[in-house]
């Protein structure tokens, strides 16, 4: 089904103006965890973008910075979803932790938002912050799993700034393929619904959807990737973006920049958002935080 473009903002503008993202699940919330935070601008070659800075309950005490980068199609704009995932790594990992509200289509389009991710980890880079800039993680879930690998792969072909981590947490990586494509037996249906207004808002030129930044798991990007930051994929065998994923995962692997694939049986899309158990996401979590930790601790 083809979406026509103005449509699919009208569609997109409706869900920024949507109540906020579901209430997290007081089990995989983890509230209990410390979460001191305050209010943080970053600026962009796109114009300011807020953000929500989670210090350590320590202090920084030398240790990196942990970008976050939420997910919602590239059309949605809820960073507080990534709360939970936030206070955990920055409490258990003890690093600084910024969740970044980008700016989302159809106000900016491909490839502003991840020339916005990248920005921020340029001004995450410089002397001054409460951090050490010489450490830097990057990390996002779906939509943020694709900003975060195209941010990453900017700072390898731009010389800097130096990423130590990258976490893609059920990444878009292939916009050439159309979502009703990527269904098959045993995955769910609503990104495959949904995927044709996202793709279309976030990049409506269909030719510009091969670019290495959209769909790096798409079969027109082959440059090498020796160098890129090491990358902590996740996949669940339920979500249309899997196989994707796994591709890409194995081209990091060829190129010596996987350093693990978590793929998790049972769960889809969004598992550790939409109601799962703790014992589904805790290990997962434990697993970015330990990454983190040897990355930028």
């Amino acid at each position: 089904m083809a979406f026509p473009r103005r449509l699919a903002d009208a569609l997109a503008r409706l869900a920024q103006r949507a109540p906020g993202a579901p209430r997290i699940a007081p089990e995989i919330a983890f509230e209990e965890l410390p979460a001191r935070t305050e209010p943080l601008t970053i600026p962009t070659r796109h114009g300011e973008i807020p953000a929500v800075l989670y210090s350590p309950p320590g202090g920084p005490s030398g240790a990196g910075v942990y970008l976050n980068l939420h997910g919602g199609g590239f059309v949605m704009r809820h960073p507080e979803q990534d709360d939970a995932l936030c206070r955990f790594v920055a409490a258990t990992a003890e690093v600084s932790v910024v969740n970044i509200d980008y700016t989302p289509a159809p106000q900016l389009r491909f490839p502003g938002p991840v020339e916005q991710a990248y920005d921020a980890a340029l001004w995450a880079a410089e002397p001054g912050r409460p951090w050490d800039g010489a450490k830097i993680a990057i990390g996002g879930q779906s939509a943020g799993g694709s900003l975060a690998a195209g941010a990453s792969r900017l700072a390898l072909e731009n010389g800097g700034p130096r990423v130590s981590l990258q976490v893609l947490m059920y990444p878009a990586l292939d916009l050439t393929v159309p979502a009703r494509r990527k269904r098959t037996a045993g995955k769910e249906a609503f990104l495959a619904r949904m995927g044709p207004v996202f793709d279309r808002v976030y990049c409506p030129e269909e030719a510009q959807r091969a670019d290495r930044l959209c769909s790096p798991a798409g079969t027109r990007d082959a440059a090498s990737l020796t160098g890129i930051a090491p990358a902590l994929v996740v996949t669940a065998q339920r979500d249309i973006l899997r196989e994707e994923a796994v591709r890409y995962a194995a081209r990091l692997e060829a190129d010596g920049a996987l350093l693990e694939h978590i793929d998790l049986p049972d769960v889809g899309h969004g598992f550790n958002l939409l109601g799962n158990s703790r014992e589904a996401v805790l290990p997962v979590y434990e697993r970015i935080a330990q990454a983190t930790v040897g990355a930028i601790g």
